[in-house]
C-alpha cells in the first residue's frame, strides 16, 4: 500500500478593499438617515423653544434704559453697568444671602429627616405603612397659599416673622413629602441582602445604612436634596408674606420689587433674574448626571 501524503492548502489571501470603494463605504456609513435628521431637527427646534426667552431676558438686561422700547432686537450698545447699579441700588446682594440660606438650610433639614424617615418605611413592613405612604402623597396636595393666614399668625404669635429660621422651617415641611415618597421608592429598589450581609460582618443596622445603603442610594439623595433646592430657591409667595423688611425677604421676593404701580424696571429687574439663575444652573450642571439616574433608578421597585 502506498502512503498517500497531504501538502497543506495555502491560506487564502485576504480580500483587499479599493481605496475608492473604502471611501464610498465610509461616506455610506456616515451619511445620517432621515429619521435621525428628523429627530435632531425637532431636537434643536425645541432647544431654541426654551433658550430665546432665556436670550431675550440677558439681552434685556444688557440694554440700556433709553433703548427698552426700540423695535431693535439687540441695542446699540451693551450696557454692563446695569449688573453693578441693581446691586448697588438694592437690596439685591442681602436678598442673595437670604435666598442661599433659606435654601441650603431647608436642604438640610429635609435631608436628615427624610432619609431615616424613608428607610424606615422601605425597610419595616409595619401596620399603617401603605396608610402613612397616602398621607405622606395627600400633603403634596396642598397649596401653601391655603395655609399662609395660619402661618403667618402662628408665627407672629412666635415673634418669628421677618425670620430666615421661618423661611427655612415653612419651605422643609412643603417639600419633605416628595423626599420622603422618592426615597422610599429608591431604598425599596436595593437589594436588603447587601444589609444582612454587612450586619453578619459585625455593622450594626445605623452602620449598614451609612456604609453600604446611603452610598448606593446616593443617586436617590441628590435628586431629593436638587428638587428641594430649587422648590426653596423659586419660592414666593411665602417669602412675600412672612417677610415684610427688603434686607429679609428672598431673592423672588426682592426682584418683584423692581416692579411700580406705573413703571417697570425692565433692565433691572432682567439683570436680577439672571443674577437669580446663575447660581441654580451652575449647581443643576454639576449633578445632572445623578438626578437622572436617581429619577430612573429610583422609581423601580
Amino acid at each position: 500500500m502506498t502512503q498517500q501524503t497531504y501538502a497543506p492548502r495555502p491560506a487564502a489571501a485576504p480580500s483587499v478593499v479599493p481605496a475608492g470603494e473604502h471611501r464610498a463605504r465610509t461616506r455610506r456609513s456616515r451619511t445620517p438617515r432621515p429619521r435621525t435628521l428628523l429627530i435632531a431637527a425637532i431636537a434643536w427646534f425645541l432647544a431654541a423653544v426654551f433658550l430665546v426667552p432665556y436670550a431675550e431676558m440677558i439681552i434685556t438686561a444688557l440694554r440700556p434704559a433709553h433703548e427698552l422700547r426700540d423695535a431693535t432686537y439687540f441695542p446699540s450698545e451693551f450696557e454692563w453697568a446695569n449688573f453693578v447699579d441693581v446691586w448697588r441700588e438694592s437690596h439685591l446682594g442681602d436678598n442673595l444671602r437670604v435666598t442661599l440660606l433659606v435654601a441650603a438650610g431647608s436642604t438640610l433639614l429635609v435631608l436628615l429627616v427624610a432619609v431615616p424617615a424613608a428607610y424606615y418605611t422601605a425597610r419595616m413592613r409595619f401596620r399603617g405603612r401603605k396608610l402613612f405612604l397616602l398621607l405622606v402623597l395627600v400633603t403634596q396636595m396642598f397649596q401653601p397659599t391655603s395655609l399662609l393666614v395660619g402661618l403667618y399668625r402662628e408665627f407672629y404669635q412666635l415673634g418669628m416673622l421677618n425670620s430666615v429660621w421661618t423661611l427655612i422651617l415653612c419651605n422643609a415641611a412643603f417639600n419633605l413629602a416628595f423626599a420622603i415618597w422618592i426615597l422610599t421608592a429608591y431604598f425599596s429598589a436595593i437589594p436588603e441582602a447587601l444589609e444582612e450581609a454587612a450586619m453578619i460582618d459585625g455593622l450594626g443596622r445605623g452602620g449598614a445604612l451609612l456604609r453600604i445603603t446611603l452610598p448606593l442610594a446616593m443617586p436617590g439623595v441628590v435628586t431629593a436634596m436638587i428638587f428641594t433646592f430649587i422648590a426653596a430657591w423659586n419660592e414666593f409667595v411665602m417669602g412675600l408674606t412672612l417677610s415684610t423688611v427688603p434686607e429679609s425677604q428672598p431673592l423672588t421676593v426682592g426682584i418683584n420689587s423692581f416692579i411700580g404701580n406705573y413703571t417697570v424696571q425692565w433692565n433691572y429687574l432682567f439683570a436680577g433674574s439672571v443674577i437669580a439663575i446663575v447660581p441654580v444652573v451652575i449647581l443643576f450642571a454639576l449633578i445632572e448626571r445623578k438626578v437622572v439616574s436617581g429619577l430612573t433608578a429610583g422609581s423601580v421597585k
